[in-house]
C-alpha cells in the first residue's frame, strides 16, 4: 500500500487575524486565507468501521489555528504559518504539512500574495524530535 496516499484539505479558511504595519497610503488587506493540506497514515481513512475513533479528529487543530489567528497581532505571515507547524507537531498522526496563508488586495482592490511552506515527513519527524 506504499502507493496509497491519505490527506486532509482544508481551503479559503478566512481568518479574523491581524497581521503587519502598515503606514498611511498603503494597502491594509481585508482579508488573510488559509490553505493546509496534511498528509496523514491512509489506515486513518481507509476503515471497516463507522467510528470517530478510527480517524483522524482535525477538529481541535482548526480550533486551535483559530485560536492562534485571534490571540495576537502578527507583524508577519511567517510567524503565524511557523506557528500553525509547531501546532501540527503536536499530532503523530500527521506526517507532512503544507500551509498556505495568503491575504488580498495587494494593490488597489486586486491581488492576493501568500507565503507557502511544505515540510516533509523526515523534516516534521525531525521537528518532533527537537522540540
Amino acid at each position: 500500500m506504499h502507493s496509497v496516499k491519505a490527506q486532509i484539505e482544508l481551503t479559503d479558511l478566512d481568518l479574523n487575524i491581524a497581521i503587519g504595519s502598515y503606514t498611511e497610503g498603503d494597502v491594509v488587506p481585508d482579508k488573510h486565507i488559509l490553505d493546509l493540506n496534511l498528509s496523514i497514515d491512509p489506515a486513518l481513512v481507509l476503515i471497516d468501521q463507522d467510528q470517530m475513533d478510527r480517524v483522524f479528529d482535525y477538529d481541535p487543530l482548526i480550533r486551535e489555528i483559530q485560536r492562534l489567528a485571534e490571540e495576537m497581532h502578527y507583524e508577519t505571515q511567517e510567524r503565524f504559518i511557523t506557528r500553525i507547524v509547531d501546532e501540527c507537531v503536536r499530532y503523530n498522526e500527521i506526517k507532512s504539512v503544507e500551509v498556505f496563508l495568503r491575504k488580498s488586495p495587494v494593490f488597489g482592490s486586486s491581488g492576493e500574495l501568500g507565503v507557502r511552506l511544505e515540510i516533509g515527513e523526515s523534516d516534521l519527524a525531525n521537528l518532533r524530535t527537537n522540540r
